[in-house]
């Protein structure tokens, strides 16, 4: 045989013997291993029990002390009863990777501060996600904190220098937000933030810090319990004295929502009733600790007593109000969303709105209409509406002892009675403590 018929052999042989190969990795095997597979999982499915659950929902949020019902085994015991396995996914509070995981089906349910959904659908442009129901206000829960000998009121801060740590895109930055839209602070703006990605950067960052330096914190609770037990530092600013911008509110992807109303309107009574079982204070306070525990930030019992005051868990008939079903001197959820909106597009931190003017686009009250309509009630007491608390008459020796912490900002106000010309303008108010 010549040499060019047996490379020509060899060469046919290769190939017969690379089409045997391929067809072995590419078909035979892959064959081969899903048969048995298939016959592996008809053997788990025949010799397995019957689950209790129907529906499963992964629920993202952060370490927050106002999720503290959302994390507690007590929602997830109310749940089971309807067949809903709840599992809580912690994202450190990246508000943009949460609405993503709400888009993409990863979540199914999250909770949100109103003021980060609306920066974080105006990342996106897109609202993925809709809001069903109020979780929380925070009364103090969200804070600024500083070292007293270098920053002792808020005026202090009114300094190109001056740099404010804070998770970006959160409550914190509205906080910051708001204190620039409240007071005349003409030497800071948003360059003055350093963004961080998470509350336990900003403690890395506390913890570094000089009393002498220029940085102030901005976080939530428990970790401003954990900075308060420091007396060189102190609170200059808190939603105790700020409120109705940082409210915490529970929402659902609207894919989720439309294919699963039912679900949603057993997870909003499930966790009712789970805030009812908690509404006396102790029992509240015992749950933070607890929680605070796990979490990897422990609190003590007096802190945890003065956390609980800073957080107004929206109970079952204030959402009825919130969302217009029940008359009572509460906001709408619409006016709500409207007033944060307003503050963040002021400040600079909307470059566009999500709701594109129209903030119904970004809730949906039809399961607690269904609930306010069967007459739903978490437990056998009535439930207190509660309202802003009246202002307290001070007396002579009271106002004499009040102390200037910072210069509020107002719009120039024009007094022209009669046929008098004089004209008076306000530009400023001081702001007392």
């Amino acid at each position: 045989m010549s040499k060019a018929k047996v490379l020509l052999a060899s060469i046919v042989w290769l190939v017969v013997l690379l089409i045997g190969v391929l067809f072995y990795r590419l078909w035979w095997q892959p064959s081969k291993q899903a048969a048995q597979e298939r016959q592996e999982a008809e053997i788990v499915e025949a010799t397995s029990g019957t689950s209790t659950y129907q529906h499963s929902i992964k629920l993202g949020l952060d370490g927050f002390s106002g999720y503290a019902l959302l994390r507690s085994p007590e929602l997830s015991q109310q749940l089971r009863a309807s067949g809903i396995k709840l599992e809580t996914v912690d994202d450190g509070a990246n508000y943009n990777q949460r609405l993503a995981a709400l888009a993409d089906g990863r979540l199914q349910m999250a909770a949100f501060p109103i003021d980060a959904l609306l920066a974080a659908g105006a990342t996106r442009k897109a609202l993925p996600a809709t809001i069903v129901g109020l979780l929380d206000e925070t009364r103090g829960a969200d804070a600024l904190l500083a070292y007293k000998a270098r920053f002792p009121n808020i005026d202090s801060l009114n300094s190109t220098e001056t740099r404010f740590v804070l998770v970006g895109g959160s409550p914190s930055e509205t906080l910051f937000r708001v204190l620039l839209h409240d007071f005349q602070l003409n030497e800071v703006s948003t360059r003055s933030i350093v963004s961080v990605s998470s509350a336990a950067e900003v403690m890395k960052r506390y913890q570094a810090a000089q009393p002498t330096g220029h940085e102030v914190f901005i976080t939530w609770e428990p970790f401003v319990s954990q900075l308060k037990m420091n007396e060189a530092v102190d609170v200059l600013l808190d939603t105790s004295r700020q409120s109705g911008y940082i409210v915490d509110t529970l929402v659902v992807s609207r894919d989720f929502l439309i294919k699963n109303e039912a679900v949603v309107r057993h997870v909003l009574e499930a966790y009712f009733r789970v805030l009812y079982s908690f509404s006396e204070t102790d029992t509240l306070v015992e749950l933070i600790e607890r929680d605070a525990e796990a979490i990897g930030a422990p609190v003590t019992r007096a802190q945890a007593v003065d956390l609980v005051k800073g957080i107004q868990w929206k109970n079952t008939q204030e959402n009825f109000a919130h969302f217009g079903l029940v008359p009572a001197p509460l906001p709408h959820i619409e006016d709500m969303i409207d007033r944060i909106k307003r503050v963040l597009a002021e400040t600079g931190g909307l470059p566009q709105d999500p709701t594109a003017g129209d903030a119904s686009r970004l809730f949906n009250e039809r399961a607690l209409r269904e609930l306010h309509s069967g007459g739903f009630h978490p437990g056998l007491s009535p439930e207190e509406v509660r309202g802003q608390a009246p202002l307290v008459e001070l007396s002579d020796a009271q106002w004499q002892r009040l102390v200037s912490v910072g210069t509020l900002s107002s719009p120039p106000l024009i007094f022209a009675p009669g046929q008098v010309s004089l004209m008076i303008r306000v530009a400023s108010m001081k702001f007392f403590a």
